[in-house]
């Protein structure tokens, strides 16, 4: 972690997500009554909670009540019980297996823009109700305890699955990771290590607050991943494929099985092999669509959250109806993809998730919101107020952010550049949200020569800024994709999300390449 100059952390925001299933397993009596039963079906959260900590509708009002007892503006209870599994295959044998089991509530108080909050383990009433009075103490105004009487809302399922992640056991995971594998090592003999990996994780959240609302949700994820080291005459490669979402086993069948995903891995790593450095400087840059939409989360994403353009620390802080891209560029959030990585139901506020526009034909329209930042900004929420866990109060974060399709032809593209590169794959990147810095690095790419596509080129880094970039978009493809489930997003917590747009044309870009 680095500080730049003007004191803002300059932060990894977006990493593949390899340690989701990484967890604290509770031991507290509470979660123990439930760890030899049956879970319930998808979507009963409430009732999963009830048989907990008996955990109630008149108990939620209680709680509640008691957290605006001392004068709070709103107060929200998030009840969330996760189960994490993880299994590695390397070196050709099992290295790691591991389930996880995390279960707490956490209660929040709003007074103004301030926050009060604080959580339990133990989920019994007298743990809850101190909780609750903790998180009241934002406030210090006597007042009578309201009347809360919470109700069940409907919640509209963008994540339906056809096979549950229940029914893969362990035998199951285990044959999928050693086909993957076998399949790495049969595609070519250049491949000398394979590392295979399958996360999954199944969350029961409840949201109930002092506007008398009640939400539950069941939320799969997965996550199907295949590294691939492969060497030839003393040059050693390495890099991976991998892919998921909020979906069940049906993954493997419908979008791409677990032995396509080692196929592509081999394949891109032996374009490495044959890669030339990438030459420096400025150049236009070409991005591939789907996973590029990295760029489009980190350059532009991050500084149009609203707590950042609350405190006045974003780049685009006051611009709201300005022109701050290319009129070829609309760009939206909204958690509403079908089986999306990072797509909700609703957010942890227990707002519905919806579409949401940031920018349009180039004019800045909007920013991402949870309720405080509306409520300073006299908006509505947006649905993006989201946290990792109970232990977390929410903030404004991304969903699916994406980028709109164009009318240009990939070929089209492609054939208006001289000189320049394309971009195919990404590790990620880092931001500085106050002017919109940011170096990315590219894993997969080729050079662009005469209008065509020549060459793998490796080892350099985009370098630029968010807003200077929109602006130098000349073309947007009609080929739009999102990103196959395989972003996590750091800040400060981390959460699932997703990116998309089509093929792309920035007429300019810095490339910090080893060859001038």
């Amino acid at each position: 972690m680095k500080e730049n100059n003007s004191g803002l952390s300059r932060r990894d925001f977006l990493k593949l997500s390899g340690t989701l299933a990484v967890g604290a397993t509770l031991i507290n009596p509470s979660l123990q009554k439930v760890l030899a039963k049956t879970l319930p079906p998808e979507g009963s959260a409430f009732s999963l909670f009830n048989e907990l900590s008996g955990l109630d509708k008149q108990t939620i009002d209680k709680l509640i009540s008691i957290a605006l007892s001392k004068g709070g503006d709103y107060a929200d209870l998030f009840a969330d019980y996760s189960i994490n599994n993880s299994i590695r295959l390397e070196d050709k044998i099992i290295k790691s297996a591991s389930k996880s089991i995390s279960a707490g509530i956490g209660i929040r108080v709003l007074k103004g823009d301030q926050t009060g909050y604080a959580y339990s383990e133990d989920m019994n009433f007298e743990s809850l109700k101190n909780a609750a009075l903790t998180a009241a103490n934002i406030a210090n105004e006597s007042s009578k305890n309201a009347a809360i009487n919470v109700s069940k809302q409907a919640v509209k399922n963008y994540y339906n699955i056809s096979i549950p992640l229940k029914d893969a056991d362990l035998d199951y995971k285990i044959k999928l990771l050693k086909e993957a594998e076998v399949k790495a090592f049969e595609a070519d003999k250049r491949v000398i290590k394979v590392n295979v990996n399958f996360v999954d994780s199944e969350r029961f959240i409840v949201v109930a607050n002092s506007e008398n609302v009640l939400m539950e949700d069941y939320q799969p994820l997965i996550r199907f991943g295949v590294n691939v080291v492969a060497e030839e005459n003393g040059n050693r490669q390495s890099t991976g494929v991998s892919g998921g979402g909020r979906i069940g086993l049906e993954y493997f069948k419908k979008v791409k099985s677990h032995t396509q995903i080692a196929q592509e891995s081999v394949e891109r790593v032996l374009l490495l092999l044959k890669a030339k450095d990438a030459p420096a400087g400025p150049m236009p840059i070409v991005l591939s669509p789907g996973d590029s939409g990295i760029l489009l989360h980190e350059a532009i994403g991050h500084p149009l959250e609203a707590d950042f353009n609350r405190k006045g620390t974003s780049a685009y802080s006051g611009r709201i109806g300005q022109k701050v891209a290319s009129e070829l560029c609309t760009v939206y959030d909204g958690g509403t993809i079908p089986n999306d990585r990072g797509s909700i139901n609703f957010d942890d506020e227990a707002i519905s998730s919806n579409k949401t526009t940031l920018i349009e034909n180039g004019i800045l329209k909007g920013y991402m919101h949870d309720r405080i930042s509306a409520n300073y900004f006299k908006v509505k929420p947006s649905g993006n107020g989201r946290r990792e866990s109970y232990k977390y109060y929410p903030i404004p974060r991304m969903t699916v952010t994406y980028l709109e399709n164009g009318t240009s032809s990939p070929e089209e593209i492609i054939a208006s550049i001289k000189k320049g590169i394309y971009c195919k794959a990404f590790s990620g990147g880092q931001v500085d949200i106050s002017n919109g810095d940011f170096v990315f690095n590219p894993t997969l790419a080729f050079m662009i020569e005469d209008g065509k596509m020549t060459y793998p080129v490796k080892n350099f880094t985009l370098i630029g800024n968010g807003p200077d970039v929109l602006t130098k978009v000349t073309m947007v493809g009609n080929d739009f994709k999102f990103s196959d489930g395989m972003w996590t997003c750091g800040k400060g917590q981390s959460v699932p999300v997703g990116v998309g747009l089509p093929t792309v044309k920035v007429s300019e870009i810095t490339v910090g390449g080893m060859k001038s």
